[in-house]
C-alpha cells in the first residue's frame, strides 16, 4: 500500500490559522477557499492532513478550548483565593470592551451559538466545550465555598452554570459594543450575588 507525499508544512500551524478564521467567520461562513488561504496549503493537503472542513473545526475547536481551560486552570491554582480568580477574569473580560478581542468573542461561545443545536460533530464538539467552561467554574465555585467566600448550602453546580451564563452573557455585550463601565458594573453585580 503507497502513502501520500509527507506532509511538507506545519500541522499545528495550519490548524492555528484555521482557528483564526472559523473565530472571525464561524462554522458555516469559513469557506474552504478562505481556510485554504489563511492557512497557505493545497486542498490536498487540507484532506490529508485534516480529513475535511468539518475535521478541521474540531481540531481547531478543540485546541482552542484546551488553551483556554489550561491557561484558566493555572490562574485559578496561582490564584490567592478563588473568589481573586472569578473578580480578575470577569473584570480583565469587561475592560476587553471596545477592542478588536471583544468584537470576535469567544469561540467556544460563538461555536455554541451556531452550533449548539446540531446533531452532529461540530455541535458535540461545541456544547461539550461550553461543558468544559462550567467544569473549570465549577473547579472555583467549590474552592470558593470551601474558602469561606460562598455559602456551602447553595448548589455549586447551578452557580457553575450560572458563572457560565454570566460569561457567555458579558461575551454577547462586549460583541455588541457596550462600553467598559457598564460590562464592568454587571460584572461585579453577578459576582455579587454569589456571595
Amino acid at each position: 500500500m503507497t502513502r501520500g507525499r509527507p506532509i511538507a508544512f506545519s500541522p499545528d500551524e495550519a490548524a492555528s490559522a484555521a482557528m483564526q478564521v472559523f473565530w472571525a467567520r464561524g462554522y458555516d461562513s469559513a469557506s474552504t477557499r478562505d481556510l485554504l488561504e489563511a492557512m497557505n496549503i493545497s486542498r490536498s493537503s487540507l484532506y490529508q492532513a485534516f480529513g475535511n472542513k468539518e475535521q478541521l473545526f474540531l481540531e481547531a475547536l478543540r485546541r482552542y478550548r484546551g488553551s483556554l481551560i489550561g491557561r484558566l486552570r493555572r490562574r485559578l491554582a496561582g490564584s490567592p483565593s478563588a473568589m481573586h480568580f472569578l473578580q480578575e477574569l470577569f473584570g480583565q473580560t469587561a475592560l476587553e470592551a471596545g477592542s478588536e478581542r471583544a468584537a470576535l468573542g469567544c469561540l467556544i461561545f460563538n461555536s455554541a451559538c451556531e452550533l449548539g443545536q446540531r446533531d452532529d460533530n461540530a455541535g458535540t464538539e461545541a456544547r461539550r466545550s461550553v461543558q468544559a467552561i462550567t467544569a473549570l467554574f465549577h473547579e472555583a465555585v467549590m474552592r470558593a465555598q470551601a474558602e469561606g467566600d460562598i455559602a456551602t448550602d447553595r448548589d455549586s453546580q447551578a452557580l457553575a452554570t450560572y458563572l457560565t451564563l454570566g460569561m457567555a452573557g458579558l461575551r454577547t455585550l462586549l460583541k455588541s459594543g457596550t462600553d467598559p463601565t457598564q460590562a464592568g458594573a454587571a460584572a461585579k453585580l453577578l459576582l455579587d450575588t454569589l456571595r
